[in-house]
């Protein structure tokens, strides 16, 4: 908004009520009031034909149409056209700030004006006009309109003096003007302190800003630090996982270790195991090691549960493996001792399946190990699998099948195999060679009174008991 010709800034305008705004458009009007009867002029309407040949004369030398505005470049013809232009019309003319006397000392371009109205250099000196204004008015209510007429408007009193109603009306309209800038310099306080509190709490934010700022790089870097450890302990982990799994492996062997150069293998999740064989991603399983004595053979078993070679998805393949053990620098070889396998019926029935083999010496499976285990060897069509697959069969059960590997080193009959597997496996081994033992003794005194007859373990462990 304009008092006496010039802008008051956007700051005033957002705290002014809607009858302030009214008050100064009011004054703005009266001053446009006062600038126009500042204009007036006599009229003149005699005819004078000397007066009329002599503005032709005149116009026909102000006629030039080679007339360029040096601001905008925009063409003339005539230099009264261009006066006229450069004085309302041309928007690149500069021209100084209405309040230059008072301190404003920009010039601008007249396209700008507005925008310079604005701008915080032509609010200052504004507010310090008002200031100024209010103080003189405070201190002398009297001289009103005579400081007014110095300070902000000198060519009022001219128009003061042309007659009384306008005097009065000026008056009138001089005291709302007042009123006005007394209710501006009332609110500069209170403006001055919504300043001062807005620039404050832009400080403190712009220090939490800052704060948060190193927070936010504090945590970046927390977090890269935390990435690149992460990054450096997952080989360990992975290394880690895998010596814990063969140390898991190695304990679950060693609940199963025999020293005596027997292995009972519980074999458990039996079905997965067989997915896995048929669908190719682990054909074949390992038993964990077994020993013929404390400083014996180092031996296992691997079963092919879908077969192997020949057998492969017919019968389940069985094999003995000679390991590398710590004292076979001091053992014979090649190993040549039976070996026997005895897939266990887990019901009552004990219809177990046996089978055996003796090594062939020659073959590089039974020689003195070279490497961690030597080549597999043993009895490719172990057991077939159409009866291994019955719903209901007799030789897994709970997800569970067991196998006994027995190594023969006392050369048992091959009639007595049936009868030592036979034997309750809970028993104590020096307890059920004991009884192979006896079993054997009267198979021989039976064979030297009478006719040989079929001799069962249940026979024989009664006997014992």
């Amino acid at each position: 908004m304009k008092i006496f010709g010039f802008y008051v800034g956007t700051v005033y305008a957002k705290h002014a009520s809607q009858s302030y705004k009214e008050t100064v458009l009011h004054a703005h009007n009266v001053y446009s009031q006062q600038q126009r009867i500042r204009s007036i002029t006599p009229c003149s309407l005699s005819y004078d034909p000397s007066s009329w040949a002599t503005n032709c004369e005149s116009n026909q030398a102000n006629f030039d149409p080679n007339l360029i505005c040096e601001f905008c470049g925009e063409q003339f013809t005539s230099n009264i056209r261009l006066d006229e232009h450069k004085q309302r019309e041309c928007i690149e003319i500069t021209q100084p700030c209405l309040l230059v006397e008072y301190g404003c000392l920009c010039s601008v371009r007249r396209i700008d004006l507005r925008d310079h109205y604005l701008s915080d250099v032509h609010q200052k000196v504004l507010i310090s006009v008002v200031q100024r204004l209010s103080v003189k008015l405070a201190h002398d209510p009297s001289e009103r309109g005579s400081t007014m007429d110095v300070d902000i408007a000198p060519n009022i009193a001219g128009s003061l003096s042309t007659t009384t109603t306008t005097s009065e009306t000026l008056s009138t309209s001089m005291q709302e003007v007042y009123e006005v800038i007394n209710t501006l310099a009332s609110r500069k306080e209170g403006l001055h302190m919504d300043t001062l509190r807005v620039s404050n709490e832009s400080v403190r934010l712009q220090s939490s800003v800052e704060s948060l700022t190193q927070e936010l790089a504090s945590l970046k870097l927390s977090v890269q630090e935390q990435g690149a450890f992460l990054d450096g302990i997952k080989p360990n982990q992975e290394i880690l996982q895998q010596e814990v799994a063969s140390l898991k492996q190695k304990v679950d062997d060693a609940q199963y270790v025999s020293y005596d150069g027997t292995l009972i293998w519980k074999i458990t999740s039996f079905q997965e195991k067989m997915r896995n064989a048929e669908s190719e991603r682990q054909t074949s399983i390992y038993s964990p090691p077994f020993y013929s004595s404390p400083s014996g053979y180092k031996m296992r078993v691997c079963l092919y549960l879908n077969g192997d070679g020949d057998a492969c998805r017919t019968h389940m393949s069985l094999f003995f493996v000679l390991m590398r053990g710590s004292n076979d620098v001091v053992l014979k070889f090649p190993f040549n001792y039976r070996v026997t396998f005895c897939l266990y019926d887990q019901t009552p029935q004990q219809r177990h399946i046996i089978d055996s083999f003796r090594p062939d010496i020659k073959s590089n499976s039974f020689q003195r190990p070279r490497s961690e285990m030597n080549i597999a060897s043993g009895i490719p069509k172990f057991f077939p699998l159409t009866m291994i697959q019955q719903d209901g069969n007799s030789y897994v059960r709970d997800d569970t099948m067991f196998i006994k590997v027995m190594v023969d080193f006392g050369d048992m009959p091959q009639a007595l195999l049936p009868y030592a597997l036979s034997l309750n496996p809970g028993l104590p081994i020096r307890i059920q060679q004991l009884l192979v033992r006896k079993e054997e003794e009267e198979r021989r005194n039976q064979q030297q009174t009478e006719p040989p007859r079929t001799s069962t373990a249940t026979d024989s462990v009664t006997t014992n008991m």
